[in-house]
């Protein structure tokens, strides 16, 4: 005869396997959505270069502008904490942010093909405004879900820490080379501005699921409704005043900013001068996207237990190596030895894009252990949105490096020096590593009320 309690702990598994079931869709979707933004992106750059014929730094000045609605994330972060939409307090952020993106999409694809510049500056603003809120309740969702128990065992504790960053991580990934690989086939079938009419139609397909799910079914930790602004902030406050908080935060967002970026450059050199056809950038980040999802399915099987230090100061300093092999490509050392332009921007330039982001599944691991309970979404909107401005000072250091060496839509004389200066700046953090939390940290409980 079966025990009451055993029907309980079957209908308990059952409800807790329901809800793991619901929260992969709904994360999955979200990071895969999100990854697959490279595809009208791709399309932005060709329309940009080719439709209204902007110059490498203007390129370049509005990829990084268009970045801005990220420095608000703590904003974001601080409402999502703060309020509940019907008794939810981040599904609801997720169908919002999604509907903003499609209709920013949507609105380019039905705006005349002479669009001012200043217009699709505007709709790629907004667009980001949606992506933004978006991943600050998804960041908040897998601070909350995967931050192990305070009684777990050392143990346990590795086993569980990062492995539902590693599953959002993997489907990031898989968006991106889903992205890139129909974006490079797109690009020479169909016009941009079908392009973002397609990824809006995804967009919407996102909002209609996510607004059929609800929030209960997903079994998120519990946390006091309506707190408050006030008292939200003062929590983020707190928590960002821990030292090993915010000289993690403080490095992780210098060690971006200080290194100029040169992607519009380099993508006007690929395209106009070594004459890269479109079809072989979308390979290239292809390769770039696969190394990521091989990248977060290593990770979580073989360097979780490793030092978060001692990996993220590896990863700064390949992307040294990678900037330096740029040079070389750039001097045209490859092309002596027979490799052609082509295969060397499939192997190495997709990869060298993605490798700026490999430092954030260990240091958002990290960060979701030392996040004290009840502003996940703060402290992590937090991080994302000093990224944001890190990568938006860097795109204008890039714009000023190209201009010192005098680097032009037709003249890439400078551009060797300008890749010399960016992979010494790559290495300059690495003097400040100490910054970086070494070995695994204990969860930290909730800042006492003052």
């Amino acid at each position: 005869m079966i025990s009451s309690d055993s029907i309980r702990e079957r209908g308990r598994r059952k409800r807790d396997g329901d809800s793991d079931v619901m929260r992969k869709l709904l994360l999955g979707l979200g990071f895969l959505v999100q990854g697959f933004r490279c595809f009208p992106w791709m399309a932005v750059n060709f329309f940009l270069k080719d439709g209204l014929k902007v110059d490498p730094s203007t390129l370049q000045i509005l990829q990084s502008s268009a970045n801005l609605p990220m420095v608000a994330k703590p904003f974001y972060g601080i409402i999502s904490d703060s309020f509940y939409i019907f008794g939810q307090h981040r599904v609801p952020y997720i169908a919002i942010g999604a509907f903003l993106q499609a209709m920013s999409w949507i609105a380019i694809f039905l705006s005349p093909s002479n669009i001012s510049f200043f217009t699709i500056t505007l709709y790629l603003l907004l667009g980001n405004l949606g992506a933004s809120i978006v991943e600050v309740a998804n960041d908040a969702m897998v601070a909350e879900l995967g931050k192990p128990p305070i009684s777990s065992s050392k143990n346990s504790q590795q086993s569980s820490s990062g492995q539902l960053q590693s599953f959002v991580w993997i489907a990031s990934s898989v968006g991106g080379v889903l992205g890139n690989l129909a974006g490079g086939i797109a690009i020479d079938r169909f016009s941009p501005q079908v392009m973002f009419l397609m990824f809006g139609i995804l967009l919407s397909i996102q909002f209609l699921v996510t607004s059929f799910i609800h929030e209960s079914s997903l079994d998120l930790p519990k946390s006091p409704s309506n707190r408050g602004i006030k008292k939200q902030l003062s929590e983020l406050l707190v928590a960002l005043q821990k030292p090993e908080i915010y000289y993690s935060i403080t490095w992780f967002a210098a060690s971006h900013a200080m290194i100029p970026a040169l992607t519009g450059t380099m993508f006007y050199y690929q395209t106009q001068h070594l004459g890269i056809e479109s079809s072989v950038l979308g390979i290239s980040k292809v390769f770039g996207q696969a190394g990521m999802l091989l990248w977060g399915i290593i990770y979580n099987k073989n360097l979780k237990s490793m030092s978060p230090r001692k990996l993220i100061v590896a990863i700064q300093a390949t992307m040294a190596v990678f900037m330096f092999s740029d040079f070389l490509f750039v001097k045209g050392v490859y092309r002596t030895f027979g490799v052609p332009d082509s295969l060397y921007v499939v192997l190495f330039s997709g990869l060298l894009e993605v490798l700026y982001f490999f430092k954030i599944l260990p240091f958002s691991v990290v960060m979701a252990q030392l996040c004290p309970p009840g502003c996940e979404g703060s402290v992590m909107a937090f991080i994302m949105s000093a990224l944001a401005l890190a990568i938006i000072i860097s795109g204008y250091l890039g714009v000023a490096l190209s201009s010192f060496v005098q680097v032009t839509g037709n003249d890439f004389s400078g551009l060797q020096h300008a890749l010399l200066i960016q992979a010494v700046c790559t290495l300059l953090p690495l003097y400040w590593s100490s910054c970086i939390p070494d070995g695994n940290v204990k969860p930290k409980t909730k800042p006492k009320e003052g």
